[in-house]
């Protein structure tokens, strides 16, 4: 397999291709679509259990939070809509430093410089947004009774969200410096500190929500709390591993940390916004199903929480994997090899979405299973939305697959630097076309919930065709796929 830190060499045959005009020669060359696949695989599968692990900090509570009842679960969904918006709004610039670092290194492996400046402008960038954050956070309870949302989950999802809020930039934090350790081949020690969190996690909601000991009985606040110290652990270990571990240290991401780069954070918000209002275009769209589920009542806003939860923790694998991805692509892309380009991008769209169809599979045929992870089937309050989640996963399964799809594009065009024709393209699929069907066949139709879900199906058909025909246009052409030699700027925003 390809040092991943090192320069990515073309066969002999093929050293002069990025001048000619790409006929997308895929599978032509076994050797490459071999060495592609295993370094997305090598790469990736501990990418995708960090994001996998990482993102079940919440499915924890939405378990330990489901044994308070419904009307506690339905809070937490609300909750969780405000906090992951905030989440998403901040998501951009981190999302930024993985291109960035990936093209510096594959055109310069011991580039050090270059990627301690990103990294580094996307910490700041974080601190300096969350004041912003953190006020909308504490009207948690006004906004979700401004959008007509039950008043008894609305006023339980304020203490709970502004007890997350706290851990928002240390969770932001997080993702920037596991991409940094994903840049340069560094993912299993932050699979085992994201493992290590996880289980602090479960431990701390254990004792905070029930009242072990003599720990208070918090309910919520409890869940919330327990969220943000693991958060603030993580953080700590990750940056405590990469100022000991033998390579990263030499990047050197804390020295001076105090003197701002304000260069380097205006490329980074530059690049970063695009991927924000990207990010939040989906993330948005399911809470917008959440708040139209709760329009309908508050037994289907507990039962769609519970499926999109569930579906949401499926979706950490192939996210995790088209995150590597576009590491190899922002490697390539650096290195100027259009057709490792097209190899890595290839081998992320197809292992992506063969997870997705093997999950899907599993989630329409075993909704029950799924739904009793969750809720005792045994409590009479809790048949009934058993009965709606049950319901809703076989629809969900029908969209898992172009979830697959959609995200393995997007990231692989993240990681050639085009974000800003997959921002609008995510915008129309999401909002222009998803929402109003989801809104009408969830309010206005005998569909009820279910529509809603139907809605989201058809949002995701859309951007898995618009994002894919993208990735599939830019990479025919060098001009549009490779960076100028040296340049370090967006590429491909025609």
């Amino acid at each position: 397999f390809i040092n991943l830190a090192g320069f990515i060499r073309k066969p002999p045959h093929m050293r002069d291709y990025p001048n000619k005009q790409s006929r997308f020669p895929i599978l032509i060359n076994r050797q490459l679509w071999r060495e592609e696949l295993g370094s997305l695989i090598s790469l990736g599968w501990p990418m995708a259990a960090t994001q996998l692990v990482q993102f079940s900090i919440n499915t924890i509570d939405v378990l330990m939070i489901g044994r308070l009842g419904p009307e506690a679960l339905a809070a937490s969904s609300l909750g969780l809509v405000i906090f992951f918006g905030l989440y998403m709004f901040g998501i951009g610039p981190v999302m930024a430093v993985l291109p960035v670092v990936s093209q510096a290194l594959g055109a310069k492996s011991d580039d050090f410089a270059e990627a301690r400046r990103s990294v580094r402008a996307g910490l700041w960038v974080v601190i300096i947004s969350f004041p912003v954050a953190l006020i909308i956070g504490l009207c948690t309870t006004d906004i979700a009774l401004a959008f007509g949302q039950p008043e008894i989950a609305a006023r339980l999802a304020g203490p709970y969200v502004a007890m997350l809020m706290p851990g928002l930039p240390f969770a932001l934090s997080v993702l920037i410096l596991r991409n940094f350790l994903a840049a340069i081949d560094r993912t299993r020690v932050p699979l085992a500190i994201i493992i290590l969190t996880t289980i602090i996690n479960a431990l701390l909601n254990w004792l905070f929500i029930y009242g072990v000991g003599p720990f208070p009985e918090l309910h919520l606040v409890g869940a919330g709390l327990a969220s943000t110290l693991s958060h603030i652990i993580g953080f700590s270990l990750l940056a405590g591993y990469i100022m000991r571990e033998k390579y990263a240290k030499k990047f050197d991401l804390f020295l001076n940390f105090r003197k701002i780069d304000w260069p380097r954070v205006r490329e980074i918000v530059r690049l970063g916004w695009p991927i924000s209002v990207t990010t939040m275009f989906e993330g948005m769209l399911f809470n917008a199903s959440i708040l139209l589920t709760g329009l309908i009542g508050l037994i289907e806003v507990a039962a769609f929480q519970v499926a999109l939860n569930f579906v949401a923790l499926i979706f950490m694998i192939p996210m995790g994997l088209s995150m590597a991805g576009a590491v190899r692509v922002g490697l390539a892309a650096g290195a100027r090899d259009l057709t490792r380009v097209q190899y890595a991008a290839t081998a992320t769209i197809f292992v992506s979405t063969l997870v997705m169809t093997v999950f899907a599979l599993i989630v329409g045929f075993f909704p029950n299973a799924i739904a009793g992870l969750y809720l005792p089937a045994d409590s009479p309050d809790n048949q009934i939305v058993i009965e709606f989640v049950t319901a809703f996963l076989p629809i969900a399964a029908a969209f898992m697959i172009f979830d697959g799809v959609q995200v393995a594009a997007n990231q692989c065009l993240r990681g050639l630097k085009d974000v800003r024709m997959p921002m609008i393209m995510t915008g129309i699929s999401y909002w222009l076309i998803g929402f109003p069907f989801a809104a009408w066949l969830g309010l206005a139709s005998p569909l009820g919930a279910e529509g809603v879900w139907w809605g989201l199906v058809i949002s995701l058909v859309t951007a898995s065709i618009l994002l894919g025909g993208r990735l599939w246009w830019i990479m025919r052409s060098p001009d549009r796929a490779l960076p100028s030699p040296g340049a370090q700027e967006d590429i491909a925003q025609s």
